[in-house]
């Protein structure tokens, strides 16, 4: 229907999540009349992002140096440590302005299903930053998503953590209700994390 170039296109956005194949056709042509300045700009910017960020050495959320802006940072807490499965989990973490610790990526969630194991994270180097940190980490908030493999990664590391650092205080991240929802939308089981997860006003 279109030229093999311009198929090719179309196909490769459509592995993109989120995008279906009307969403890539219409990005295709949105290229396609794009002036060669633009085109050439985000062919480079896909190139430079790929040849260029890596792995926080640190933390393993994205960097293009050995360590990434926030443990550069000498204003960050030492002492508080947020696991998230993925670096997409810092951002929005960051836009709260409420955590100012530091930050530990997992690279996804234990699912043994899919045949992702401990060894597949970063969970070993996790308990070495916390024995190399010795008495200064004091909590560990475990920020993995509230879904069966992100509960399951949070109650393996909770027990681990309790086992090996019995004096680091190991939290997780409230669930419940979002703000400005009506309770006659909420499925139960939210409804039942915010009951149990309440609190004196």
């Amino acid at each position: 229907m279109y030229p093999q170039p311009v198929e090719r296109l179309v196909t490769e956005l459509g592995r993109l999540p989120g995008i279906g194949s009307r969403t890539a056709q219409r990005l295709a042509f949105h290229i396609l009349r794009a002036s060669d300045e633009e085109a050439a700009a985000l062919a480079d910017s896909i190139r430079e992002v790929k040849d260029r960020v890596g792995e926080c050495e640190r933390c393993f959320n994205l960097a293009d140096r050995p360590l990434c802006p926030i443990c550069e940072d000498p204003r960050r807490d030492d002492s508080v440590i947020c696991v998230v499965e993925e670096p997409s989990d810092v951002l929005p973490m960051e836009r709260t302005h409420e955590y100012r610790g530091r930050y530990h990526v997992l690279g996804g969630a234990l699912s043994p299903i899919d045949g992702v194991d401990v060894d597949d994270l970063h969970i070993a180097e996790l308990y070495a930053r916390i024995a190399e940190a010795q008495s200064s980490v004091s909590e560990v908030v475990l920020a993995t998503n509230p879904t069966t493999t992100g509960e399951a990664t949070a109650l393996h590391l909770a027990a681990a953590l309790r086992e090996r650092s019995p004096d680091v205080a190991v939290t997780r991240l409230a669930s419940g209700l979002p703000v400005g929802a009506d309770l006659e939308y909420a499925d139960e089981v939210t409804l039942g994390k915010a009951f149990a997860g309440r609190r004196a006003l």
